[in-house]
């Protein structure tokens, strides 16, 4: 199990994760764009989006940092972002009922914008904002999916 600092951009994730990579010699750089994952045919992306963070991890000196964008069409569910907003925290367990057990018990009071289900990037995966505010994702296999899509684009 790990909790992961995740942060959240409004477009430059890309920028981020080199300014960051760079800053803290990071030893190893995994990155997926929206359009290294298949399109819904019915609810394309616009090209504007394609080239944005889907998904991101920058490993250095033991720890981590994930890194996505927000899409303009999730702003609708997550609201604008704005400095303060964009940093959750990011359970990433292989444990399906420790998953389930902390995402029940931090969304006593809280408001769950994704409940946990099974995703084309996660087989469980959801987000909730606890009673004080505090926004977290959580996630069975994270890294996993990261490995995957990169390697299929080798």
């Amino acid at each position: 199990m790990s909790a992961i600092a995740y942060l959240n951009f409004d477009g430059i994730a890309e920028q981020v994760i080199e300014f960051y990579s760079e800053a803290l010699n990071a030893n190893e750089v995994k990155k997926v764009k929206f359009k290294d994952f298949p399109q819904d045919p019915n609810y394309p992306l616009p090209e504007n989006e394609l080239n944005m963070i889907m998904e991101s991890s920058i490993e250095f000196a033991g720890g981590k940092i994930m890194m996505s964008d927000i899409l303009p069409s999730m702003k609708m569910v997550m609201g604008e972002l704005v400095k303060g907003n964009n940093v959750l925290i990011s359970l990433v367990i292989d444990d399906k009922q420790t998953l389930e057990e902390y995402f029940n018990n931090l969304s006593v009071g809280g408001n769950v914008m994704m409940p946990l289900s099974n995703t084309p990037w996660s087989s469980c995966f959801g987000m909730l904002v606890d009673k004080f505010g505090v926004s977290w994702k959580f996630n069975r296999d994270a890294d996993k999916f990261l490995d995957r899509v990169i390697s299929s684009k080798q």
